[in-house]
Parts: C-alpha cells; structure tokens; sequence
C-alpha cells in the first residue's frame, strides 16, 4: 500500500498517454518441450541505455512444464475507481499463469532488474477453489483481480465449463468464481469491460482437448471451435446477452472495448472463416435499446500458395490464411492494430469511425512459406503474434509464439523467440524499427508483453476523456 494513488494509475487514457514513456519491457518466455523452466525476460526499452533492446534480467521458474502465455497486474487505472476500496495500490507484481500446469506466479517487478517470485499458487489450489483450470487472461478490476480460464475441472479439463475467477488483490488468495449466471456461455478465452458503464465482455476459443495437442482439424472444419461472445452484468455477474457471429467464424479471441468509457463499443478478432480461410474483424455496439449488436467491419484475405511449400495441415487448402490471433487498439481509440500470424504480416487500421476502419499500415515479417526477415538482418520465426502498443501510441511491440503445439504445427521445424518493434507514423503508418530485435535464448519462445507503467491491453480508465 501506498499513501496516493500510484502514479501510474490515470483518471483517462487521455491523461496517460501524456505520462513518462517505458523504460522496460516485461516479456514471459516458454519452453516449448518443457524441458527448462518458463521464465520472464526484463528488456530495456530506453533508447538513451547502452543496453537498449537487450534483455537485462531473467527470472527463472523452480518448475518445469508451466507454459506461460497470457498475464498481467496485480493493480492498474482502474483502482481510482470511485466504486473502488484499493485506491493505494501500487502496479508492482506480475500475475504469471502457466496455461498447461495451472499454476500460477505472483513476480515482485518493483526493481524491474531484481525481479523475483513473491508467492506462488499451486494448481490443487485453483482446482480447490474454483473448480476451474488453465488459467489465461489476467485483468486488474477496481476491487480484485480477474483471470479467466480455458478449462473447467477434471484431468482433461471438460469436466464443467471454464469461467472466471477472482484473486484478492492484496493477499492474492483466491476469492472464488465470478460467474452467477454464465447463461450460454460454455467455452473461454479472453474478456474486459467498461468499469462506469457495468458491462464486460468474453470470447471463446475451445476446450483443453481442441488446443492443447495442436488445432483439431475436424473440429475447425465441423466449426466446432468458439464463435460467441457473451456479455454481462458486471456487477450481478450474469450474462445478459449472447452474440453469435454465426458458426463459420471460427475462434473469436481477442476482445479490445474503447479505452474512453463514454463509448460503448469495440472490436473482437476472429481467426478463421471456414468458408474462404479469410481473417476478420466484428465490430460490436450498444444499439438504442440496449441491447448489443455486430457487424464484420475488417475482412483479411488468404495467400495462394503452392502445396509443397505448405505445412501438411495446409496442404488440401493450397493458400495461407491470415490467421487472426491477436488485434490492440491505441489509447486514443484511433489505431487498431491486428497479427495476422498465418501471412506474418502485422496491419495498422484508422478506426476513428469503428463502423468504416481504413487500412494505414501493413508490415511484412515472417510467415508461412514466406519468412521475411527482420530488416536489420535477423531471422523472424513464425509470424507476428502478441501485439502490444505503447501508452502514447508511437511505438508498436509484438513477439512470435502463439501456442507451442500449435507452432509447431503451422511452422514445423522452426525454432526461436523474437521481439520487435515498429513506429508510428503522425499520420498513421507503420515501420519496423531496424535497430530494435531482440533474440531470446535457445530453447525458448516469447509471447505477450507488459510495459512498466501500463499498456493498451492493460488499464481501464474510469473517468470520460475531455
């Protein structure tokens, strides 16, 4: 605890995309067969350091098989919500869960060069308590923190539905489940909301045994993966709405809602369309009545390619599709930007009107039967993955990995872990900055990133932008 709201915590987004630039990256590192411990990688960020782009910190795990995926703070903007009773927290511990082991990690980043394990949770426990399994995103709500799950309870983890849990924000003890009343909501993947306005939304990816061994490729073309997105009464905890974006639009993921909480909209990434292997984009709003409603704003066409330079999964298709895995979208609520994994391309869009995005930028980097290189020289693996935006929308980080069974299925025989960084154009546009790429250690993948101070996918603001 602190005597005034941490310094990084904002009233808008307005407020902190004016704060003090990042000096320091936080970046989770997964070994792939498990045969070394998960770690997290420290990367200076600060372009007046002699170590500029360079990892300056590792912190090993004590176990092995945990994988580490999704995580985030113990505390952000949202604790000056006027509903909140943690006004004087400090943003000091990562929340790391491991998507296979679920486990999960609370790091004391507070000297982000003498980062080190605060507590750890044991699985038994999270089984114990909530029932759930497989740990994902982690939110900082004003009142605890959030993690959604991709499993329900048994060795498999079909044994119920995943949910959402809550921690204690202090203590980090795990309070219980979220959900009152999930109505039909049966599969997990991502969530957020909008403090003031009451309202959180989740998406859907599948169940352990459709992700956990690789994409299932029966299940993707009987479209037996998510394609819902469900809201909910923030406070009574019950879903009030389910949206279908119709059956075909395979795995809704990513959900990004405006960062100004006077808006009631925002976007939701869909990976696959089964009928064309086109990526897509929904945007969804709160209609005059209340109720909500969608609309595929953003379509990404497949690449035709010749089947022996394809992965086998690929093969019968002949052609690459963009495969949608991640999408953010800048504090000003201006720039969305959307990984297409698949082509290893990374696109830029105008969303000042979210009902007419305009493509700005696009950067070319890996890819399947493509593989284009870092422009300083540097092999990148994969194809841009897990995107995430500086908080005064000038600089765009993203890493490689999506999911190491599914890596090694759409990029078989490849290896490694890359970070990289494009800037951004006054005027929108996108360029590869040439002399930042950070190559992490043999043996080792990355994927999502956080930024001291807070992120585009990190705070949410309680109070409206002037």
């Amino acid at each position: 605890m602190t005597f005034r709201p941490d310094p990084t915590f904002h009233a808008t987004a307005q407020l902190a995309m004016r704060a003090p630039v990042e000096n320091y990256g936080f970046t989770v590192m997964l070994s792939p067969d498990g045969a070394q411990p998960d770690a997290l990688a420290v990367v200076d960020l600060n372009p007046d350091s002699d170590r500029y782009g360079t990892i300056v910190h590792t912190l090993a795990m004590p176990y092995t098989g945990d994988e580490f995926h999704h995580f985030g703070w113990n505390a952000c903007s949202s604790s000056l919500s006027p509903m909140s009773g943690h006004a004087f927290l400090e943003r000091r511990y990562l929340i790391v869960p491991g998507i296979r082991s679920s486990r999960i990690y609370v790091i004391d980043v507070k000297d982000p060069l003498d980062a080190k394990i605060h507590k750890i949770i044991e699985p038994e426990e999270v089984f114990e308590k909530t029932g759930y399994s497989r740990p994902h995103t982690v939110h900082c709500g004003p009142e605890g923190i959030y993690i959604s799950t991709l499993g329900g309870g048994g060795a498999d983890g079909t044994d119920g539905p995943p949910g959402v849990f809550i921690m204690d924000c202090e203590t980090f003890e795990i309070l219980g489940r979220y959900e009152m009343d999930r109505g039909k909501q049966d599969k997990h993947y991502d969530f957020w909301w909008n403090l003031p306005q009451d309202y959180m939304v989740s998406s859907e990816w599948g169940l352990p045994p459709q992700f956990e061994n690789g994409i299932v490729a029966e299940d993707l073309l009987a479209n037996r993966y998510g394609h819902s997105i469900h809201f909910w009464d923030l406070r009574r905890r019950k879903n009030i709405q389910t949206m279908d974006f119709g059956e075909n639009y395979q795995m809704a993921l990513e959900i990004r809602p405006a960062h100004d909480p006077k808006k009631s909209y925002g976007f939701c990434g869909i990976v696959v369309d089964t009928t064309n292997l086109q990526g897509a984009i929904f945007t969804w709003w709160r209609g005059d009545d209340g109720t909500w409603q969608s609309k595929k704003t953003i379509t990404i066409d497949p690449r035709p390619e010749a089947a022996e330079n394809l992965p086998p999964l690929l093969q019968g298709f002949e052609a690459v599709p963009p495969l949608v895995t991640d999408i953010d979208l800048s504090l000003d609520d201006k720039y969305l930007y959307v990984a297409c994994w698949g082509l290893g391309e990374m696109h830029q869009y105008d969303v000042s009107d979210p009902m007419n995005p305009v493509l700005t930028g696009k950067v070319e980097l890996g890819g399947i039967a493509r593989g284009t290189p870092h422009p300083g020289g540097g092999a990148f693996v994969f194809g841009p993955q897990m995107v995430e935006i500086s908080r005064d929308g000038k600089r765009v980080y993203w890493t490689n990995s999506l999911y190491s069974s599914w890596d090694n299925q759409f990029y078989p025989g490849q290896e490694g872990g890359q970070m990289v960084m494009a800037r951004v154009g006054d005027n929108g546009g996108l360029t590869l900055d040439p002399d930042f790429y950070v190559d992490f250690p043999k043996g080792y993948r990355a994927h999502q990133i956080r930024l001291e101070g807070g992120d585009c996918s990190t705070d949410s603001f309680c109070y409206p932008n002037l």
